[in-house]
Parts: structure tokens; sequence; C-alpha cells
């Protein structure tokens, strides 16, 4: 697929806003390995080509490994995740997945049990920032920068 047009530069304004939403994020004291798999997770569920390559990347810089990143689409069944990587996965699930349920009360509860209020806020904002991302890259269909050969 070819790009449709790049958003950031259509629209430098728009960008700057999803920027300093992601600034924030990234200054939230949320731990940034944690940030990675929420992010990963959450495009994963979107399809988002661009980000994955993207933020499986990032995460590798971060220390994670590459065996944790390829059981999340599978995290309620590998044993490989914390409590508190569990929470927030879930709660970035819902809220990605809102009109399909909402967000659960036992999901809620499960994420106020491993994080304070104000992480709660930060790792939601977290997982907006990233769905907004994955949209624009999807709508528009940035193209993944990937270092392999393309597929024969």
């Amino acid at each position: 697929m070819e790009q449709r047009l790049d958003a950031m530069k259509a629209s430098p304004a728009a960008y700057k806003a999803m920027a300093a939403l992601q600034g924030h994020v990234e200054q939230s004291g949320l731990d940034r390995r944690l940030l990675e798999l929420v992010k990963i997770r959450t495009s994963q569920i979107n399809g988002c080509a661009y980000c994955l390559v993207m933020h499986t990347n990032d995460a590798r810089k971060q220390g994670e490994t590459d065996d944790r990143m390829h059981l999340l689409n599978a995290w309620r069944e590998a044993p490989v995740f914390s409590e508190r990587e569990r929470a927030a996965l879930a709660w970035a699930e819902a809220i990605t997945l809102v009109a399909e349920g909402h967000v659960p009360d036992d999901v809620y509860e499960a994420a106020l049990r491993q994080f304070s209020e104000k992480e709660l806020v930060d790792l939601t904002l977290a997982t907006v920032a990233i769905n907004g991302w994955n949209r624009l890259a999807i709508a528009f269909r940035a193209t993944p920068q990937v270092k392999s050969a393309k597929a024969a």
C-alpha cells in the first residue's frame, strides 16, 4: 500500500497537539517498558503495522525481550507478565475496545489495585495517545519502516 498523505506535513498544528499529549505521557513517570507493552498491544488490536514496527524496536531499546513481545497477543495465558503489566494490558484493551463493552468494573478495580489514581490517568492518556497515533497511521497508510527485505 502506498501512503495517502503525510499527516504531520499536512497539519503541523495537529501533530504538535498530538506530540504534546505524547510528551506528557513520556514524562509521566510510568515505566518505559510498560508503556511500550501497552503501545504494542494496542497497535496489535488496531492492526497498525507502522506503530508495531516502531514500538517493538523502541521496546527492545528499553530491554524488552522478543519472547515477551511475541506473547503479547496471548498475555492472559502467558506466565511472563507481572500483575501490574496484566492490569495495564487489560486496561489498555478495554479502552481500545470501549465500543464493545465500555470499561468493565473488574478491569478498573484490578488497574486501581496496581496503579495510583494519577498513574491510572496517565496510563489512560497513554492508551488514548497510541490509539490516536494508530488511527492517523492507518487512515493515511503510513509505511512501516522495516529493515528486512520485502516478502516474496
